[in-house]
């Protein structure tokens, strides 16, 4: 059946410094995002959600899926630096592979969002190329990026990050709390975006505010 699509993509940093959230997100935030979306049938009809995980490399957790349709999910490990780079060139490579197979079942497919989420700074200095290609006007998938910074995350790099939207952590919570308000939006989006979708449109909808973060501005294009 032909149906409205808006794809979803966690990139979530796994270097070590993440030790502790990431066990969070594993025990207790990801299988309530998935409960929360697989259990909502308007929602899993109108979006599908993948995650990528990036250390020294990024490598493919979940692939773009319907979560009601999903058993499990393969878990977060952290594990060694943190590359940008792979994370923005897996990214751009699930994109094309995602949408064309959408697109080839018959569904309509609406603009990629991208919910990044980091503590630390990149690796490798080098990395904006790999994220030009992801952000690049010239190619027709490229995502809307929201991007969140925790801990030693620099709000400049951030801000580049992003094309729709950029977060920090304000230290006004714990970086508990804010793991938790992260993944609260990164659902409340997913979930307002599928309901409020309309026979011609699925609309990447975002909270007007998160709890313990500052939003940032995002660099034009």
């Amino acid at each position: 059946m032909t149906e409205q699509v808006l794809p979803f993509y966690l990139v979530c940093d796994e270097s070590g410094s993440m030790a502790a959230l990431i066990d969070m997100m594993n025990n207790d935030l990801l299988p309530e995002l998935h409960e929360a979306i697989g259990t909502n049938p308007v929602v899993a009809d109108k979006t599908r959600f993948s995650i990528i995980g990036f250390a020294d490399d990024a490598r493919e957790l979940l692939p773009l899926s319907d979560l009601s349709e999903v058993d499990d999910i393969e878990a977060l490990m952290a594990r060694g630096m943190t590359s940008y780079t792979a994370a923005f060139d897996l990214l751009r490579d699930l994109i094309d592979r995602d949408v064309a197979a959408l697109k080839a079942a018959g569904h309509v497919v609406f603009r990629p969002a991208a919910f990044f989420l980091s503590d630390g700074q990149p690796s490798e200095h080098d990395w904006q190329a790999a994220h030009d290609r992801v952000v690049d006007a010239s190619w027709k998938y490229r995502p809307n990026i929201i991007a969140f910074g925790l801990g030693d995350a620099d709000a400049d790099t951030i801000s580049k990050v992003a094309t729709f939207k950029a977060f920090i952590a304000d230290g006004a919570v714990s970086p508990a709390k804010a793991l938790t308000e992260f993944a609260s939006a990164l659902t409340k989006s997913i979930v307002k975006s599928g309901t409020t979708a309309t026979p011609n449109l699925v609309k990447l909808q975002m909270p007007e505010e998160i709890d313990g973060f500052t939003e940032l501005a995002v660099d034009a294009l």
